[in-house]
């Protein structure tokens, strides 16, 4: 089953046009990242599913219904942790999530939310003093309020520092082991590439590119790079890798050589630094960082 659908969306705000007819699939139970610059619309997109801001064009569905016509049960069955949400800094913990639960007609007990975000111990203090990570659990707790089916993630790791951000990363990857659909809209793109399945990349209101980390990584060309390491750095190993068909760059660092080149080309590489009298101690291949990725899509390179 689909859980997010988008057919033709367009919106545009005055004249500025931010969605250019958007089509995009997320997949019951998946973990769906969406990236793209600032101002390229993953925020208009965000509002759009959550009926917060209605299309010019196009038709959306959330769960099986219209997200503009059955917005009730798509509410009831979606948490969301948006972007720069405010809490009440004079409510305890135990009182945001009894605001969270009356709102939605729930039958829950606040303390194992509270359990499920680490904040069980915290459930009697005041939200003014906790820390910036407590708060977005905090934030997280009431998203999950109701058992969500879909739970819209925007910014979810903004301002924590990499402890928060790993407890985060455990809470999302615990509830998608749990058959949650998350759509996860993050400019941390380790983050994004540590939990997701798939991803969309949007630029300047157009979804540019949908697929696995390492489908991305094939569409714009293999982006490997084979290091190895050698007893002895042949003179002008540069210029003679160089000159070998599929070779992009060579980098030398002490013993180390960096050659990014094509995937069949990599047994090429090590018989020509043994031809040339190296021996090769060691080899290992690193895939292209996603932030490379993420340039080549929305820089109009791929």
């Amino acid at each position: 089953m689909v859980a997010i659908q988008l057919d033709d969306v367009h919106k545009s705000f005055g004249t500025v046009r931010a969605l250019r007819g958007v089509d995009l699939e997320v997949d019951e139970g998946e973990v769906f990242g969406f990236l793209g610059p600032n101002g390229a619309g993953k925020s208009t997109t965000i509002n759009i599913v959550l009926d917060f801001v209605r299309p010019d064009q196009g038709s959306v569905s959330v769960l099986g219904h219209d997200a503009n016509e059955e917005t009730v049960p798509v509410r009831e069955r979606t948490g969301v942790l948006p972007e720069g949400f405010d809490l009440y800094e004079r409510l305890t913990a135990r009182e945001h999530l009894r605001f969270a639960i009356e709102s939605k007609e729930a039958d829950q007990d606040p303390y194992p939310l509270l359990e499920r975000v680490g904040l069980e111990d915290a459930i009697d203090r005041k939200a003014g003093g906790f820390s910036t990570g407590m708060r977005q659990r905090l934030a997280l707790a009431m998203a999950l309020v109701g058992d969500p089916d879909l739970l819209i993630l925007d910014e979810p790791t903004s301002g924590l520092d990499p402890n928060g951000a790993r407890e985060l990363r455990d809470i999302v990857e615990s509830e998608a082991a749990d058959g949650t659909t998350i759509f996860f809209s993050s400019h941390i793109l380790g983050q994004v590439e540590a939990v997701c399945d798939r991803v969309g990349i949007i630029r300047e209101g157009e979804l540019v590119a949908v697929d696995s980390i390492g489908g991305l990584r094939e569409n714009v060309g293999g982006g490997s790079t084979l290091v190895v390491e050698v007893d002895e750095v042949p003179d002008d190993v540069a210029h003679r890798l160089k000159s070998l068909d599929g070779i992009d760059s060579v980098s030398v660092d002490g013993r180390t050589l960096r050659v990014g080149c094509d995937d069949d080309e990599k047994t090429t590489v090590i018989d020509e630094l043994e031809g040339m009298g190296a021996t090769v101690e060691d080899f290992s291949t690193e895939e292209a960082p996603l932030e490379d990725l993420f340039a080549a899509y929305t820089e109009g390179e791929a």
